[in-house]
């Protein structure tokens, strides 16, 4: 009899599969593939998706990537496979944010400027934040006033807990007249203001204006020839490239280097970048002597357009509108060497691409720099740069940055378009991800976001401390619609 049944059962199960559809049958075999793709596929390929990810190779840097839409006021984690994995909500819109290495968010706020004009440049803020852990605010501090306002970047000195912030001020005509100016407008100066979170308070500045040469106006203030005073900044030099006239420097990112104590700080309008003392106190730092290298506050390298000081042409000039100077670290591919995001790359050219490139400041052991005998700075080209294959494939008109990482790639965020791309040291892209939100929020995938701007992204490595605050578990992508097998690597 329990032959029987055992007999019976298996004549039944057998009508049972009989009858079943091949929909019935596709269904166990997708689940079976899923699970195959889920623990080995490492590679992906969407290229036919228009936001989220869209390359990812072997060869990606093992990370997070940080990045804050400039329309949104959230700021997202997402790990190689374009998964959310962390994010954090402010009142404001930012520009430039970084995730220390105690787990904190340093980013900026987008405010209404009290004075309107500060509106005009671009890239204005007027706020600081700090988040801990849980995501709560515990301080700001605001520039918004008639005469000042912060924006672009600001950056965090790991050694004391202090902040770099990037301040606007203004200063009358009848001042800049007198500082030997010919133009004829009220001038915007910048400083460079360290601020302490744990006291609010302001520990030491740098102020553009107290370093300022110009050969015009005999009768006004920082007479001097240009040529013999590379270390100043000429008052009058005009690239004809500012976006509002009373910004002529419009700088756009600041840099501390802590083995240096030294800061770069970018200047979009003089396209170069310039390299700054910070040893110095206040009162030094407004003057030009104090501090290690007994140069006050005034310029220890420039690099990127000497025509600022009178020397070369157009020839000459290397960079064009750029932004994110930043040090590559020490122990990295071409360490100690600085990267710049070379927005019009194609100026002079009259095409319309940007390159990442990066230059060697030939600092001397002690820290110091040299003039060349034909009293420029540096060498006069890139010692690495990154093009498309297809050139005008990569551009990017204004803000934007790029990072060295450990392995010898480069992260890059072409802001204008919200696409984040890593390249191999040769050049080849190993990971590419288009930012998915616009100012209406996440758009569905195969929908195109307008707008989904990005000041910049960063990259953080699996083994960078901030991370270990953070649970870092997908939560699947921002987007919706989004349907592809990927595995982080191990």
């Amino acid at each position: 009899m329990k032959k029987n049944f055992i007999k019976n059962s298996l004549l039944l199960f057998a009508l049972i599969l009989a009858s079943c559809s091949d929909d019935d049958y596709s269904i166990t075999d997708d689940s079976t593939d899923d699970d195959t793709e889920e623990t080995s596929t490492t590679t992906v390929d969407n290229s036919d998706y228009t936001v989220g990810l869209i390359t990812k190779t072997d060869d990606v840097a093992d990370g997070y990537t940080l990045f804050s839409p400039i329309r949104s006021t959230n700021t997202y984690l997402i790990d190689n496979c374009g998964e959310l994995v962390q994010s954090w909500s402010s009142d404001y819109t930012p520009q430039a944010f970084y995730l220390l290495e105690n787990g904190y968010l340093l980013r900026t706020a987008t405010l209404t400027a009290v004075n309107s004009e500060f509106e005009e440049a671009g890239g204005q803020t007027g706020r600081v934040e700090l988040f801990n852990t849980d995501g709560d605010l515990t301080w700001y501090h605001e520039f918004n006033s008639t005469t000042e306002f912060m924006h672009h970047d600001v950056e965090y000195i790991e050694s004391t807990g202090n902040v770099l912030v990037m301040v606007w001020e203004k200063h009358s005509i009848t001042e800049a007249e007198e500082a030997g100016y010919s133009g004829g407008v009220a001038l915007w100066s910048e400083k460079i203001i360290e601020l302490d979170p744990d006291s609010d308070e302001t520990v030491w500045e740098w102020d553009a204006w107290d370093h300022l040469v110009q050969d015009e106006n005999a009768n006004e203030d920082n007479y001097g020839v240009v040529a013999d005073n590379p270390q100043l900044l000429n008052v009058n030099y005009s690239s004809g490239d500012a976006e509002y006239e009373s910004d002529w420097l419009h700088m756009n990112s600041v840099d501390y280097n802590e083995s240096l104590d030294q800061i770069v700080v970018n200047s979009r309008n003089l396209s170069e970048f310039f390299i700054i003392d910070h040893s110095t106190t206040t009162a030094e730092a407004a003057s030009h002597e104090g501090g290690i290298y007994d140069n006050g506050g005034d310029i220890l390298f420039r690099w990127g357009n000497p025509q600022t000081y009178d020397m070369g042409d157009d020839d000459d000039q290397k960079l064009f509108l750029q932004h994110d100077a930043n040090w590559i670290d020490s122990d990295y591919q071409d360490g100690g060497q600085i990267m710049v995001f070379n927005n019009q790359t194609g100026y002079n050219e009259g095409i319309d691409y940007s390159t990442i490139d990066v230059i060697d400041t030939e600092v001397n052991s002690d820290g110091s720099y040299s003039l060349n005998t034909d009293s420029t700075y540096g060498l006069d080209d890139f010692t690495w740069t990154y093009e498309a294959s297809t050139n005008t494939d990569f551009y990017a008109a204004n803000i934007s940055g790029a990072r060295r990482l450990s392995n010898g790639n480069t992260m890059i965020c072409e802001g204008t378009t919200g696409t984040f791309f890593e390249v191999t040291y040769d050049g080849e892209i190993v990971w590419k991800y288009i930012n998915p939100i616009d100012e209406t929020g996440a758009v569905d995938q195969y929908s195109t976001a307008s707008k989904n701007f990005v000041f910049r992204c960063t990259k953080y490595e699996t083994d960078y401390s901030g991370l270990e605050y953070f649970d870092l578990t997908s939560q699947g992508t921002i987007e919706s619609g989004s349907d592809y097998s990927c595995t982080v690597s191990e």
